[in-house]
């Protein structure tokens, strides 16, 4: 473990609770471990930590996110999400490495769908002429989580969404027949409506979606 996150894996044994640690498990269908501290506490325990620590150069965080992403417990994903993120104005064009390599490793919807908007919709307002190269990557993909975070980056864009980006990465995916895309082209699609309904009940109508993608899409219009 880096020296760095020794401090808080005090505080993580010290808050411990393995009866609700049991639950989260089994939650998330038993993929990872837990140390069972409720979301609200463990984001007051970050967030202090955060605050009262030197933290490491940018350079230095991107180590600390790996390693705490080799850990078995879940707490320990998401801790490096918050961090990564109190780095915004630190991150540079290299930065999407290690984006790139926390969304395709202990991958599932909890700490995916946080850094395509924490994360990779941050990144892409700072360097938006990376946004067709790297995110038509994703798209083109193997990967439904990168599949699902091309989808899901611009889900707190609003007014500055990008349809034309939004639209053809939907239309590319439709066919999927993976319920996490399924449910994300939906998802994407509901939260634009909150900005412009009119254009997600008319795109609605003239595409072929799956019924999940159409029932999630105009579930709030």
């Amino acid at each position: 473990m880096h020296p760095f996150l020794l401090p808080l894996e005090k505080q993580f044994v010290q808050y411990a609770d393995i009866t609700k640690a049991e639950g989260m498990k089994a939650y998330m269908r038993c993929q990872f471990e837990f140390y069972g501290i409720a979301m609200n506490e463990r984001r007051n325990i970050c967030k202090v930590f955060i605050q009262t620590n030197p933290l490491p150069s940018v350079d230095e965080v991107e180590k600390v996110v790996k390693y705490a992403w080799k850990e078995p417990q879940r707490e320990w994903q998401y801790f490096a999400i918050e961090l990564l993120w109190q780095y915004k104005k630190q991150w540079k064009k290299s930065t999407i490495k290690i984006i790139e390599y926390c969304i395709t490793h202990k991958s599932w919807w909890d700490t995916v769908d946080a850094m395509a908007s924490d994360w990779a919709g941050v990144y892409f307002k700072i360097f938006p002429d990376q946004i067709i190269t790297i995110t038509g990557n994703w798209n083109r993909s193997e990967n439904i989580w990168l599949q699902r975070t091309s989808l899901l980056f611009q889900k707190k864009y609003k007014e500055t969404t990008d349809i034309k980006i939004l639209s053809g990465y939907i239309l590319n995916l439709a066919a999927s027949e993976a319920f996490f895309i399924r449910k994300a082209i939906g998802w994407s699609l509901r939260e634009y409506a909150k900005t412009n309904p009119e254009w997600v009940r008319s795109f609605v109508d003239k595409h072929k979606l799956s019924s999940l993608s159409r029932r999630e899409a105009i579930k709030n219009i």
